[in-house]
């Protein structure tokens, strides 16, 4: 795609100040750095960091047919939260292969609002404004410019921009039309995608660069820096977050990757339930696994993964962790090679680097 047919968020300006290198991203120009990837993971372990999540996609469901709408799209169960209450959880096919995955969150007895990734939003909204019956679905992406404050020092940072008291919003919870930053119109959710504690702002579009700049002078003694799509993307994995279009696809299920624990065969009906019913009794032909490499080498996306000269499957992601200091991968395997401490071996420019499969996630911040 050509660099003028790329659309930007209202922060565009601000990434080009600050020096970021700008790529394309899921139809986006958007900064994968500003100091360096290995600096502004260890920012967001060690401090806080600041992220342009505007190219995400939201889709709000509201009306008498709200909740039964959600609970078909949806392979986790809805009906438990409470107003203000979140969760995460794949969208099926029926085949059980994986629309996308979102988080949903409760905003009123019929009333929800998915957050989508990038590069499937105008497919998820297509999908769920056809699954959605007796209700309304309305695109509001563009409505909405969307910052991450990620890290220990995050909800310090955001306290000193907006009034809510922030100790009691607890993880996975929104609260909206709030206050940040003079900016009426807000919403504030306790989720991220780095493995540390920290919230995802939401604001009007044009109003973004403006919470931003905000956030920057309030953090700037504490530490908080820019952060883009590559510490982003590092930091995931060390937590062993799930990449859509990498470790999940439109041919994977929940229950080959690590996702069972979001699949709620106990309640009604949803789009690909039969297939998982059937791989929960039957078993599935591969499984998502983590592991590290036992020499100096770095695994990427589409290596294959052996065992001896046997091709047992293939890397979803791979990277050198900055954090914890060694080379991590994920890929699907067939079930006999999932032990944690299983030796299996990561095929590099034709030769064999030794692994080993490990327990996930390869980091997870301390209490």
């Amino acid at each position: 795609m050509a660099v003028d047919q790329l659309k930007r968020t209202s922060l565009y300006a601000i990434h080009v100040r600050s020096g970021a290198r700008l790529v394309e991203f899921g139809g986006w120009e958007m900064p994968v750095q500003y100091a360096g990837i290995v600096e502004e993971h260890r920012a967001v372990r060690i401090a806080a960091g600041l992220f342009d999540v505007s190219h995400m996609g939201q889709v709000e469901v509201e009306g008498p047919g709200a909740l039964d709408s959600v609970q078909r799209l949806i392979t986790n169960d809805a009906a438990r939260l409470t107003t203000g209450g979140g969760l995460y959880s794949p969208m099926c096919l029926p085949t059980g292969g994986i629309v996308d995955d979102l988080t949903v969150f409760r905003l009123g007895e019929q009333r929800f609002f998915f957050v989508v990734n990038a590069s499937t939003a105008e497919a998820d909204f297509a999908w769920i404004r056809e699954h959605t019956t007796n209700a309304t679905a309305r695109n509001r992406s563009a409505e909405f410019g969307l910052l991450a404050l990620q890290g220990p020092k995050a909800a310090a940072i955001l306290g000193r921009v907006t009034r809510i008291n922030l100790g009691d919003l607890t993880y996975f919870h929104m609260r909206d039309g709030v206050e940040v930053a003079g900016v009426r119109g807000c919403f504030i959710s306790r989720t991220g995608y780095t493995g540390e504690d920290g919230f995802e702002v939401g604001c009007p579009w044009d109003a973004a660069p403006r919470i931003w700049d905000a956030l920057m002078e309030a953090g700037g003694a504490d530490g908080l820096v820019p952060i883009g799509l590559g510490a982003r993307d590092t930091l995931r994995l060390e937590a062993a977050y799930m990449l859509y279009g990498n470790d999940i696809d439109e041919t994977t299920t929940p229950l080959e990757a690590p996702l069972g624990w979001t699949v709620k065969l106990d309640k009604d009906e949803f789009i690909g339930r039969d297939v998982l019913v059937a791989q929960k009794q039957t078993g599935v032909p591969r499984k998502l696994v983590g592991f590290e490499m036992l020499e100096r080498a770095i695994p990427r996306h589409g290596y294959d993964l052996l065992s001896g000269t046997a091709k047992i499957g293939h890397v979803t992601s791979g990277t050198f962790g900055p954090w914890v200091n060694k080379s991590i991968g994920m890929g699907y395997v067939t079930p006999e090679h999932t032990r944690p401490g299983n030796r299996i071996a990561v095929e590099i420019r034709g030769r064999p680097a030794q692994a080993a499969v490990v327990k996930l996630p390869f980091y997870k911040r301390s209490a």
